[in-house]
């Protein structure tokens, strides 16, 4: 599935947060993507571009936020990019899922970089977070992260770093490391396990520490969003976005809110651009075929 193109829908809704926060109106746009696309990752470079991988092909496609039109920007692998982060010098990192992959994207030209086998059997490369200079990579089928460090003047290194995950993580059935952030500090990781809703404190060197949440917890966490001290947790298959407002290194927190959509269909990764959140919405629970409709959701930040 290549060559799309699309048009914008707009729509007006009622944002609904639940009771930590009062519910406010106002009218944030849905922009439609191409039929079939099957998204999942979102990253926002400077205003007005959204990129988008689709999990059918591999397809990275360059939307216009403001326009609500797009194009495909790289033809896929025809795995399925998963987290998708950009850095400074105009390069998307690609989190490569079952494809147990990596890959880097020249968004100028669509062309790609580097290509980075991460694991030979079942894997699930499901996010990445570029921070202490380094991008990193979750894998939620293998107690392990993926380090991709970077030289003096940000060239990509020739192979990966195996970084295994101890101390307080353990694997569980299901989805296990799923989003990954840095932490308001910037020393060390913030990784959500979907299956437990727990969120975990991670040095570079892959030592784990649960957070503190006081008891309550993010089940099926997937995209993380960090704004200072807060932590914005997409809750996908319950539709919701967790508050969570913690500790500056991240040992501790509390959910502040959850905000919910009455748009939102499986939303799983999260990007900022202006005084909005931009989220896909996935449709797990919907079957997919070559016409199912797809789109990203536009809400004000709570």
């Amino acid at each position: 599935m290549s060559r799309r193109s699309l048009a914008i829908v707009i729509s007006t809704v009622l944002i609904v947060t639940l009771p930590a926060t009062p519910a406010a109106a106002h009218s944030p746009s849905t922009l439609s993507l191409p039929q079939g696309f099957q998204p999942e990752g979102i990253a926002i470079a400077d205003a007005p571009y959204a990129y988008l991988g689709s999990r059918l092909d591999g397809d990275i496609f360059r939307l216009n936020l403001r326009s609500g039109e797009g194009r495909v920007l790289s033809q896929g692998p025809g795995t399925p990019p998963l987290g998708l982060k950009l850095d400074g010098r105009d390069r998307l990192f690609v989190a490569g899922g079952s494809g147990g992959d990596a890959r880097v994207i020249d968004v100028r030209s669509g062309k790609l970089l580097k290509a980075y086998r991460l694991q030979t059997g079942t894997a699930f490369i499901n996010d990445v977070v570029l921070t202490g200079g380094a991008a990193w990579f979750t894998d939620s089928a293998n107690q392990v992260l993926f380090k991709l460090p970077f030289g003096k003047r940000g060239e990509l290194p020739a192979a990966a770093v195996r970084v295994p995950l101890t101390g307080d993580f353990r694997m569980a059935e299901g989805n296990n490391a799923n989003g990954i952030s840095a932490t308001p500090d910037g020393r060390a990781l913030i990784v959500v396990q979907s299956n437990t809703g727990k969120l975990f404190r991670t040095t570079y060197a892959g030592v784990t520490r649960e957070i503190d949440l006081g008891g309550q917890t993010v089940e099926n966490g997937d995209g993380l969003w960090l704004r200072r001290n807060s932590l914005y947790v997409v809750q996908n298959r319950l539709n919701q976005i967790a508050q969570v407002e913690l500790s500056r290194d991240a040992t501790s927190g509390r959910v502040v809110s959850r905000t919910t959509d009455p748009r939102f269909d499986v939303p799983t990764t999260i990007a900022e651009s202006g005084d909005r959140f931009y989220l896909p919405n996935a449709r797990f629970t919907t079957p997919a075929t070559p016409t199912t409709t797809y789109d990203v959701v536009r809400i004000r930040i709570p």
